[in-house]
């Protein structure tokens, strides 16, 4: 008999069985070669080393956001900024890349650590809003990425862009700056390292410190938590300071590890991503990294699809918004749940 705090996982999985099941069922009317086509979908991004390493690389950005929406989820902060801050931070780094120089380890510690901060202190302003003035966080976020990529893009356009290249793209980074490859034949570099020391530390800090119990608690209920002496407010500065942090480190990471130069003329979406790597992994650190590396093989694998066979890679966008819908529906499973909990309250009796 599954027990009770199994059934978050268990939920998990039944939603991403169901989603991938309608996509194949998509797959099986539109595609000339159904049977073709799933098998390039499932295997294609596991076939060849660097397939794998596309499956990695993606992985990375989404962990860090990820990492740092769940943290905002866990103390029930519906805060979407790190969309913003991982753009922001990537130009911030950029700069450091293009204009510093220094030693090849330095470098990149540098304009990483410049990109985190720098990340921490404009999630810090959502924060404060919220915990001062109960300003609602999703407003408020949401206008920041669109203020953060407005003043990035100009910094970009104005301070940054290589004419000479004939695109919107910044100057080269010096090569010191630029983060080296851990796996030989594939792009995965040492930043996969860096989220994965992030992921134990804030896993650690979570669920092993004072601070992480009064998260986790101001999360469940604010009300509670206050009168049972927390400082909520300092709380829901805290969790937007280390979010964005987070979220900072994971855009100065991409851009130093997966490029030469500044590129972005959009927001990357990432930041958006990491809410549903948040969801997925029920806002717990160690299960952003599996759920990170989830939603990227199915996109790897959509986008191999889309290239070997006859189904356009937007089936992965039915996938990602059944995903959503069911993750969010609490009444989803909710009668076996009920019949779990009365179970073992006969078995305890």
């Amino acid at each position: 008999m599954f027990k009770v705090k199994y059934f978050e996982v268990i939920r998990t999985t039944a939603v991403i069985l169901i989603a991938l099941a309608i996509a194949f069922i998509i797959i099986s009317l539109v595609s000339d070669q159904p049977l073709k086509t799933i098998g390039i979908f499932l295997w294609e991004p596991i076939s060849t080393k660097g397939h794998i390493g596309n499956v990695i690389e993606m992985a990375i950005p989404l962990m860090f956001t990820g990492l740092a929406v769940s943290l905002l989820f866990r103390a029930n902060m519906f805060n979407l900024g790190a969309e913003g801050i991982f753009y922001f931070s990537g130009v911030v780094a950029s700069v450091l890349a293009i204009h510093l120089s220094l030693n090849s380890w330095f470098h990149p510690v540098v304009a990483i650590a410049a990109g985190s901060i720098v990340g921490a202190l404009l999630s810090a302003i959502p924060g404060i809003l919220k915990a001062k003035w109960n300003a609602n966080e999703l407003v408020t976020s949401l206008m920041f990425n669109n203020i953060l990529f407005g003043i990035g893009l100009y910094l970009l356009n104005y301070h940054l862009r290589d004419a000479k290249a004939f695109a919107n793209v910044s100057y080269k980074f010096q090569e010191t700056a630029q983060l080296s490859k851990i796996f030989t034949g594939t792009r995965v570099h040492t930043g996969l390292i860096i989220v994965l020391v992030m992921i134990v530390l804030a896993h650690l800090f979570l669920y092993r410190t004072k601070w992480g119990y009064e998260l986790r608690m101001t999360g469940v209920n604010r009300d509670f938590a206050r009168y049972s002496g927390m400082k909520t407010a300092k709380v829901i500065i805290l969790v937007h300071l280390i979010a964005g942090f987070i979220a900072g480190m994971g855009g100065s990471v991409e851009v130093l590890g997966m490029y030469n130069r500044f590129q972005w003329a959009s927001l990357p979406g990432y930041g958006l991503d990491g809410a549903l790597v948040a969801m997925l992994a029920k806002n717990n650190p160690l299960s952003v990294i599996g759920s990170a590396l989830f939603l990227a093989y199915i996109r790897i694998g959509a986008d191999m699809m889309a290239r070997l066979s006859d189904v356009p890679s937007e089936m992965i966008s039915i996938i990602q918004a059944v995903i959503i819908l069911l993750i969010s529906a609490e009444q989803f499973l909710k009668f076996w749940k009920n019949r779990m909990l009365l179970k073992e309250a006969k078995a305890n009796a």
